[in-house]
């Protein structure tokens, strides 16, 4: 799955929402660095480093270091099954969306206005 540029009409992007791409998407750098001389390997690293919100770590199967506590809300958050809004594109469990609605915008989808009784 590739990440595509795009830049929003507005132009409101702020740090807040770059560190949100971020940790929704994931970043990855992998690096291989060699000391050589006259053609002979003195020193060689490795460099493996990911940025990702623990959802995206599980779900793309990332591993997690020993004596991670998967008992955690955080944990036990991350594993709820979420989407986006249809109209802000936050991220919100798919639960919520489908029977109450999404929490930032106020977004009602059909099932939760037929669930809603009439005021």
């Amino acid at each position: 799955m590739a990440i595509e540029p795009s830049r929003n009409g507005g132009g409101g992007g702020g740090l807040a929402d770059v560190i949100d791409r971020i940790l929704d998407k994931g970043l990855v750098i992998n690096a291989d660095i060699t000391v050589s001389v006259a053609g002979v390997e003195l020193l060689g690293v490795k460099i493996r480093a990911a940025l990702a919100s623990f959802e995206t770590a599980a779900k793309y199967g990332l591993e997690f270091p020993s004596g991670t506590n998967y008992e955690t809300t955080g944990w036990k958050d991350a594993l709820i099954a979420k989407e986006n809004c249809p109209q802000c594109d936050k991220r919100v469990p798919v639960e919520d969306l489908i029977t109450a609605g999404c929490p930032w915008c106020g977004w009602i989808s059909a099932k939760a206005k037929e669930l809603k009784p009439p005021a």
